[in-house]
């Protein structure tokens, strides 16, 4: 599994899933205001508008929400200026992080990412320390409960998807970013309801750290995670199955 899933289920276990609703959606609203302003505000003209708006109404955001989002990103209505900036370092045990970003002001968020590093045993490196050991997939993950590997397998392989792969609580479907949006629609059309769906940075390879390091990491990743202006936090920690977050 990419790590992704499980960190994922652990959060889902915490509760936060319905804690951040609103956090999800002010970070929706940035990726569509963004996305409309560099490729316009049609749809069918702008695939990465498109995504993220798929995105957003797999999330149920109200209609009026996106509407408003899209014509703030087009000019129709007045809006913030985000600029896309991707930071890059380590955390405990020297697991590798990449954070990526949209804001309104370079300076506050840089200030606010370094803080959280220095603050929680990582360090913010320079551009480029970490990237080499990500490639960008679309990952979706489906839980284990609601759907059976086998008919998640079968309906990805149709789609296009690159590889499936699951535990005791989730399946992941991986794919190139160039086909993610063709095959979320082709599973949503195939009955099949994913807990997440997203492009993200995706190691290579992972690290496994001792339960300390790794709840230090995760805990480091999560604060992360809260700041309003961070899109998604990607790392090559390994998470073991039997993992238990402390409370």
């Amino acid at each position: 599994m990419s790590g992704h899933s499980k960190w994922a289920t652990i959060r889902h276990k915490k509760g936060a899933a319905d804690a951040k609703r609103g956090k999800l959606f002010t970070k929706l609203i940035k990726e569509i205001t963004v996305s409309a302003r560099m490729g316009g505000g049609d749809e069918d003209a702008n695939p990465r508008l498109r995504t993220a708006v798929l995105k957003a109404r797999a999330a149920n955001m109200p209609k009026d929400n996106i509407d408003r989002a899209i014509k703030k990103g087009t000019g129709d209505l007045e809006g913030a200026e985000y600029v896309e900036i991707v930071y890059e370092g380590y955390g405990p045990g020297g697991v590798a992080i990449m954070v990526e970003s949209l804001t309104d002001n370079r300076n506050r968020t840089a200030a606010d990412i370094r803080s959280i590093f220095s603050k929680n045993g990582g360090n913010l490196g320079e551009s480029g320390c970490v990237s080499y050991l990500f490639s960008r997939k679309g990952i979706l993950v489906y839980d284990a409960e609601k759907h059976t590997e086998d008919e998640v397998f079968e309906a990805a392989l149709e789609a296009g998807a690159s590889d499936v792969s699951s535990d005791e609580t989730s399946i992941e479907v991986s794919c190139e970013p160039d086909v993610f949006e063709s095959l979320l629609e082709k599973m949503q059309a195939a009955g099949l309801e994913h807990d997440s769906a997203e492009i993200m940075q995706v190691p290579e390879a992972r690290v496994m750290l001792d339960n300390d390091k790794t709840a230090s990491a995760l805990r480091l990743i999560e604060l992360l995670e809260d700041n309003d202006d961070v899109q998604d936090v990607s790392s090559n920690i390994d998470i073991p199955d039997d993992f238990e977050l402390p409370e």
